[in-house]
């Protein structure tokens, strides 16, 4: 019933793509700790080019009543957090080395079509990434931290944490019922649901983008060294400006082939574990 409060009714809307996520083998590989530094590399990549669109949508509407009651940029952001996660892992030219495919690009355009389009919908996209992220996200980060020997004071997990939300139970509860407060007619929602479902399909077209570029990698057979690359880099806060969507260096395609895993089982299943756990597990929890 469209009577429901609209947090209540995309729980629901989406219950059924979750369920079918939350049980593929590759998601409980990742909560058993098995996911490799390239794999989590290159899923934050991902993860900065969709915030950094999400979040320039944001902006762009953050006085359009269709979405400010749930703008929170202090509490919930992430773009700035990806960029001190990128810069340690890829170091201070990551804006040209990391790859952005075409199923990111993809979700890219969608945030911007929505954005400036239909605002409307852009709060089906936030609830989806934000509440998600902020769900699963301590779960997920101690996961990590310790399947990739990741450092305790917590560099390269800066995505994780909310510095923002001293309490995120009582946070959610407060973006729930600004959410729940927005003006829509029974159209609207339906078409926000609508939304919501696709952006849970926009991230699952993520995790397959990501399993191609793994599995293209590993055609050269090398293997995955990760304490290698785990060391402090400096950072250089000079470029402003992403590379071409969709493009990679020949540099930057053999360094992520040098760090493949070899068994094209194991290949498989990592590539898409870690972004199906944040999305799935996470989203059920709100």
């Amino acid at each position: 019933s469209m009577s429901k409060d609209l947090s209540e009714l995309m729980k629901e809307a989406t219950k059924e793509v979750h369920e079918q996520a939350e049980n593929t083998p590759f998601m409980k590989n990742f909560q058993k700790g098995q996911v490799s530094l390239h794999e989590f590399k290159l899923v934050t990549a991902s993860l900065y080019f969709i915030y950094s669109a999400l979040e320039e949508e944001i902006e762009r509407n953050k006085n359009n009543p269709v979405y400010a009651p749930v703008y929170f940029p202090a509490e919930l952001h992430r773009k700035a957090a990806l960029e001190e996660d990128l810069k340690y892992f890829y170091g201070s030219n990551w804006r040209d080395e990391i790859p952005c495919p075409e199923a990111t690009q993809k979700y890219v355009e969608r945030l911007h079509y929505v954005g400036k389009n239909h605002p409307e919908l852009l709060v089906a996209h936030a609830y989806t990434r934000y509440l998600g992220d902020l769900s699963g996200g301590q779960v997920l980060k101690k996961i990590a931290q310790k399947a990739l020997q990741l450092p305790s004071t917590g560099e390269g997990l800066a995505f994780f944490t909310f510095d923002g939300v001293s309490n995120a139970t009582k946070f959610k509860q407060l973006y729930r019922s600004r959410m729940n407060a927005l003006e829509m007619d029974h159209a609207t929602k339906k078409r926000v649901l609508e939304e919501a479902k696709k952006a849970f399909l926009l991230n699952i077209q993520v995790f397959e983008a990501l399993q191609e570029l793994v599995s293209k990698g590993q055609e050269n057979g090398h293997p995955v060294q990760p304490k290698a690359e785990l060391r402090t880099r400096n950072v250089n806060r000079s470029y402003e400006h992403g590379p071409a969507p969709g493009k990679e260096s020949d540099r930057t395609k053999r360094k992520h082939t040098d760090i493949m895993p070899a068994t094209p089982l194991v290949r498989w299943i990592l590539a898409l574990g870690f972004l199906a756990t944040t999305v799935a597990v996470a989203l059920f929890a709100m």
